[in-house]
């Protein structure tokens, strides 16, 4: 009983780098999904549970079997609007521990331009930087936990 309600407030993290090539969503110590590059496969799906490492490989293709079901025709606009409503929701109940942008678009008149507007958006929250010295970086860290993500979908 007190794992399940371990579990329940678990922070789950999510965790972008794009300097250090780091992508992963952590469930405490016990699962981690990271993406990693791979000269081969181009991507791969490095899935850690306790002690053991599986991979996964999205851009292999398998031959596909045929299947004689019939396609059914359904109404997918309101199937799509409900589960955009969905994920919106639990998206917000995400929380931004770490944001940070560092970017130069390469134009400089297009980097003085959006100095003052990074300048305010440092004021209120996250920290954005213009570089003009070439050098694209995005830091996220969104942290979150079973419980909030099940009250969504329960609420809702």
């Amino acid at each position: 009983m007190l794992l399940i309600v371990y579990l329940l407030v678990a922070p789950i993290v999510i965790y972008l780098d794009t300097i250090a090539n780091t992508y992963y969503l952590k469930l405490t110590h016990f699962v981690k999904i990271s993406l990693e590059s791979d000269k081969v496969a181009v991507l791969k799906v490095k899935m850690e549970l306790f002690f053991f490492k599986f991979y996964y490989y999205p851009f292999r293709i398998e031959p596909k079997k045929k299947s004689k079901k019939a396609a059914k025709i359904s109404d997918d606009k309101t199937k799509r609007s409900v589960g955009l409503k969905k994920g919106y929701k639990i998206l917000k109940t995400f929380k931004v521990k770490k944001l940070l942008i560092n970017i130069d678009t390469g134009d400089c008149i297009l980097n003085a331009k959006l100095y003052p507007v990074f300048a305010v958006l440092n004021y209120n929250f996250g920290n954005f930087k213009i570089n003009f010295a070439g050098r694209n970086q995005m830091v996220l860290y969104l942290q979150n936990s079973p419980f909030n993500i099940i009250k969504t979908f329960i609420n809702n």
